[in-house]
């Protein structure tokens, strides 16, 4: 990679889709921490002590990544926003095993074909991931959105460009920042605002780290998240599909992923989790997928 560029290219694996991708991006919910320009996102990462703001697009079975500001990168920084980027979009794996399964089933032959080329989308950062978890608890997406934004636009760091200010989620110092007022003020639940200054304070002292738990194996990620107060079952098997990409774990509960469930295979009343364990058993290694895969399905 050259030194100083203002702009890198990543191969897109054999299948991928950017505009499926995009489709998960852009919901119509309102998401604070990136937007959609046209074909392509615009995002803020934070490099160390630096903020970079990244447009991100497709070309020629590429992705193209633009510096906007500062408009040129070191290598070091661009091996940074690569290593994110690739992660984001889980680049690296190779689901043609997954789309095999697909393909032998009767029930779900149709993914493969209607959703071809999405990739799980992640959230690289941890402590975002948990945070957002946490945020999301037994609300609806829309508000769970509102609420992000409120908090990202309290304390995150922003960056002005072409008349737009775009944000980065907060870290955890700056999140710390925030009295348990000022969060419920946001309409956050007091348990939820005790809850994320409890996780910005363990992640703050170094008591957990993204590093840390990937040394881990998945039933010992899963004890650490869930010893954390205000993680449960649902929140810390969320965390470990975005964040840690354990393709094992299976957010059960999940009102999307029990709603297409019933849809897809006709049943009068949601599944319950034993029959959603029965029916998962074949996906063995792909759980997370086939979940990601199920939720696009609900649109």
């Amino acid at each position: 990679m050259q030194k100083d560029t203002s702009s890198i290219q990543l191969s897109a694996p054999e299948i991928f889709s950017f505009s499926e991708c995009l489709w998960y991006l852009d919901r119509n919910y309102d998401e604070s921490t990136y937007q959609l320009e046209g074909n392509g996102i615009v995002k803020l990462l934070q490099l160390n002590n630096s903020s970079v703001l990244i447009r991100i697009s497709s070309e020629n079975k590429h992705l193209q990544v633009e510096a906007l500001q500062p408009a040129v990168l070191s290598a070091m920084e661009w091996q940074t926003v690569q290593a994110y980027v690739a992660e984001w979009f889980d680049l690296a794996r190779n689901i043609a095993p997954f789309y095999g399964l697909l393909q032998k089933s009767p029930d779900y032959a149709f993914l493969a074909r209607q959703y071809r080329g999405l990739r799980l989308m992640g959230i690289p950062d941890l402590f975002e991931c948990l945070c957002w978890s946490i945020i999301g608890q037994q609300i609806n997406l829309s508000f769970a959105y509102r609420l992000k934004r409120r908090l990202v636009e309290a304390c995150g760091s922003g960056i002005s460009w072409n008349g737009t200010v775009y944000y980065a989620f907060p870290a955890p110092a700056q999140l710390l920042q925030l009295s348990m007022e000022k969060l419920q003020s946001f309409q956050l639940s007091r348990s939820k605002a005790a809850y994320l200054l409890e996780v910005s304070r363990l992640f703050d002292a170094g008591e957990i780290s993204k590093t840390a738990l990937a040394g881990l194996e998945p039933e010992q990620m899963f004890k650490r998240l869930t010893a954390i107060r205000g993680v449960g079952e649902w929140t810390a098997n969320y965390t470990l599909m975005k964040s840690m990409k354990v393709q094992s774990s299976v957010p059960y509960g999940d009102a999307g992923l029990q709603n297409a469930w019933k849809k897809i295979h006709n049943l009068a009343a949601k599944p319950s989790r034993e029959e959603l364990v029965k029916g998962l058993e074949p996906y063995r290694g792909w759980e997370a997928y086939l979940v990601f895969y199920l939720w696009r399905s609900l649109s």
